[in-house]
């Protein structure tokens, strides 16, 4: 028996909880994180190393999606899953022991490279396991992860560090992973490997890491590198050249050759490029103008946010039906609207928007990203075969994770740039006005002059965000007319 088989109706809801535990796991990471750093930071110092505690995790976590996507199609989800989960509670564990700032960096990447494995392998079982026409509907319960861990992560993280040591937010993991692993090694079957199996591309494999590191460490720490900018970029460059010659020769390539021929492949990561691009304008940026051009609370900033995350599986699960009574690009397109409306939305805010106009906004922009992202993720899995799934699934969270860095590296340029223009003479003017108490210790012609800086330079960031959400309805007429009824 192999994972493709079919199950039990019976088994595969287990299956699919299971799944959906392992995703909470991981999306639940972030938000909780967030929400205890200021606490970390009290008792392990090391302010000017808190950027590397997120930095890291995204940088290993990426680098690992797609060579468990590979690994997965060779090996079996089942056993790959299982080694990746190990890997992320093992980090956990330790991540609540560090007793430094520098440890706590170590750690968090040793756990980003496990949860590599967790979001592309449970959404490539949760395929292997529905029929085309069934993923459409599942996906949107898997999109559900993602707003309930948007609310019950920052909530939950407050209430722990509140009331128990800030290592119980790492080990809060444990149950939820074991529970997980348990589940599917009752439930789901696991992978018969071919008689004679693949060997694993150990040079391509070295490449990509080399090639992915070098980027994203030049995408996330830009500011930071100053001129040795310039040397991971030309790193970066070289390495995936040399990808390129090793895979145009390699006997089991990374990324078989389907993955440039399809159509259906190349739109899906793009699509996913860009959704993940777009997304930064609202989740880096909307924040700042609510508290600092408004002079909102965080907590008001976080619950304008949250909107995104409930916007979004409810239209992923709307897409579902969608795409069964139309088509994938009708749905993609109408996905691609409701982007591009949300994102004309941040236009019209100014200074005396209210928090309901900023959550109207937020959640417009989330429906557009649950719809579009769901039927792109569909029409991929659907389109590839059962052995080149994993790797097909993992280059679509692959491609959003590495437009969410090119999208925070370049509105935060924009951003940059435009105060440099706006306002040469203010010392970190965002500081100034997002600190309540140096807010309040600003004359009034001195806060009207940073606010209205500020302001402008932020609608230049939206009206990036705006023109990248564009790019998203040529791709979604890429998508194919075909209905869901009419595959297998």
């Amino acid at each position: 028996m192999t994972e493709s088989a079919q199950l039990q109706t019976g088994q595969r809801h287990w299956v699919l909880i299971a799944c959906m535990l392992a995703m909470f796991m991981a999306a639940i990471e972030v938000t909780i994180v967030a929400t205890a750093m200021p606490t970390i930071i009290a008792e392990l110092g090391g302010f000017s190393q808190f950027g590397w505690v997120f930095s890291v995790y995204l940088l290993t976590q990426a680098v690992s999606v797609p060579l468990y996507g590979r690994l997965a199609d060779i090996w079996g989800r089942k056993r790959m899953l299982f080694l990746g989960t190990s890997i992320f509670l093992a980090g956990s564990i330790l991540c609540g022991f560090a007793h430094s700032m520098t440890w706590l960096i170590v750690f968090r990447a040793f756990q980003g490279l496990g949860a590599g494995a967790i979001m592309p392998l449970s959404s490539t079982i949760v395929a292997d396991i529905y029929s085309p026409r069934e993923r459409a509907s599942v996906q949107g319960w898997l999109s559900s992860v993602w707003g309930v861990a948007a609310i019950v992560g920052p909530l939950s993280g407050a209430w722990l560090v509140q009331h128990f040591t800030w290592s119980v937010i790492f080990w809060v993991n444990l149950p939820i992973g074991i529970v997980s692993m348990l589940m599917l090694a009752r439930w789901l079957p696991a992978h018969q490997l071919a008689e004679k199996p693949q060997p694993l591309n150990l040079a391509g494999s070295a490449w990509l890491m080399l090639c992915i590191s070098a980027l994203l460490t030049a995408l996330l720490q830009a500011e930071r590198l100053g001129y040795w900018l310039l040397l991971v970029v030309a790193v970066s460059l070289f390495a995936g050249w040399q990808l390129k010659r090793h895979e145009q020769r390699a006997d089991a390539p990374l990324f078989p050759a389907i993955i440039w021929r399809s159509r259906v492949i190349i739109a899906g990561n793009a699509g996913n490029l860009i959704i993940g691009a777009a997304m930064m304008g609202i989740s880096a940026f909307l924040p700042t103008w609510i508290q600092g051009i408004t002079g909102g609370s965080p907590l008001q900033a976080g619950s304008a946010l949250a909107m995104m995350s409930i916007g979004w599986p409810l239209a992923s699960t709307f897409s579902g039906r969608l795409m069964l009574a139309t088509s994938y690009r009708f749905t993609a397109q109408l996905g691609a609207l409701l982007l591009i409306a949300g994102s004309a939305l941040l236009l019209l805010l100014h200074p005396e928007s209210t928090i309901y106009q900023a959550g109207l906004t937020a959640f417009v922009i989330g429906t557009g990203m649950g719809m579009t992202s769901t039927t792109f993720l569909v029409s991929v899995q659907n389109h590839a075969d059962y052995d080149i799934r994993g790797i097909c699934t993992a280059s679509i969270m692959f491609s959003r994770m590495i437009g969410s860095a090119i999208g925070t590296a370049l509105m935060g340029a924009i951003l940059n740039m435009n105060l440099v223009w706006r306002l040469p003479h203010a010392q970190d003017p965002v500081q100034q006005i997002m600190s309540e108490e140096t807010r309040n210790a600003l004359n009034h012609d001195t806060l009207q002059h940073l606010v209205a800086g500020i302001a402008a330079s932020l609608h230049w960031v939206f009206i990036v965000a705006l023109l990248i959400a564009v790019l998203a309805l040529w791709v979604a007429w890429l998508m194919p007319r075909q209905r869901l009824e009419h595959e297998g």
